[in-house]
């Protein structure tokens, strides 16, 4: 399967980022002498599996570090769903995108392509990736993250998401936008699916087969979670102490 690439990368340092870094945007911030979005596009690019790779965000402080690395460069939009339809109308016509986040500086080329292969091994419209606690505890036991507690484990979302249907992001705009505004928020995510799925996420009884179930139902769309065994994908770099852990591993290598 060969893949075009969506990177968004347009969120403005204006969080708990910027106690730490004075850049204007999240991607510029510096990590062992390269800007955090480099380490992603670096990844990226040493899949072959990849074609096209698209960088949304801001064009002027961004489209050096994207021609290095072969890419192209749109502006982002005025939210992350806005930046991801800016994204696919440069890119097109495309049969599958990857869609990911800039603030994963841990990503590595081996956790994509297993992602990936994963997603190839089922058949659907939206691969959405989640990473086990115990995982994630395994390997980087300091970080923080926002869990969910299933009767098939216990999971935190992951920064990647395949889209085979790329159409499918105009039709269910208005989903998308509260899906992403409650993306930290399981409770607030759950109440999208039903009052019945909440019951069952606070019991901890609900399964990943019957969100997949709901979300076929309710929104015609076969999606699908995929388990990525590795916590890269999911360690996101929001606040100084993710930023503190990443300069830590990059420095390392």
């Amino acid at each position: 399967m060969t893949v075009d690439v969506i990177v968004l990368a347009g969120a403005r340092n204006n969080g708990p980022l910027s106690m730490a870094s004075d850049a204007a945007y999240e991607a510029e911030i510096e990590i062992a002498g390269h800007p955090m979005v480099w380490y992603v596009l670096k990844a990226l690019r040493e899949i072959a599996a990849i074609e096209r790779i698209v960088v949304v965000g801001p064009v002027q402080q961004l489209s050096e570090h994207s021609r290095e690395m072969g890419c192209e460069i749109v502006e982002g939009g005025k939210s992350m769903v806005e930046s991801l339809e800016n994204g696919l109308t440069a890119i097109g016509n495309s049969s599958a995108v990857l869609v990911t986040t800039c603030d994963i500086p841990l990503i590595t080329a081996q956790a994509l392509e297993d992602f990936l292969k994963r997603c190839d091994e089922r058949e659907a419209e939206l691969y959405y990736s989640v990473v086990s606690r115990d995982d994630n505890d395994k390997a980087y036991p300091e970080v923080q993250r926002t869990y969910v507690r299933l009767r098939d484990g216990v999971f935190t979302g992951g920064n990647v998401v395949l889209v085979k249907r790329p159409e499918m992001v105009g039709e269910l705009k208005t989903i998308l936008n509260q899906a992403v505004a409650f993306r930290k928020q399981p409770v607030k995510m759950c109440r999208l699916l039903g009052l019945s799925f909440l019951v069952k996420l606070i019991a901890g009884k609900l399964t990943i087969a019957e969100i997949e179930n709901r979300v076929r139902k309710m929104l015609h769309l076969d999606g699908a979670c995929i388990i990525s065994p590795y916590p890269e994908i999911g360690i996101d770099v929001d606040k100084p102490s993710d930023l503190e852990l990443a300069k830590k591993v990059l420095n390392s290598n």
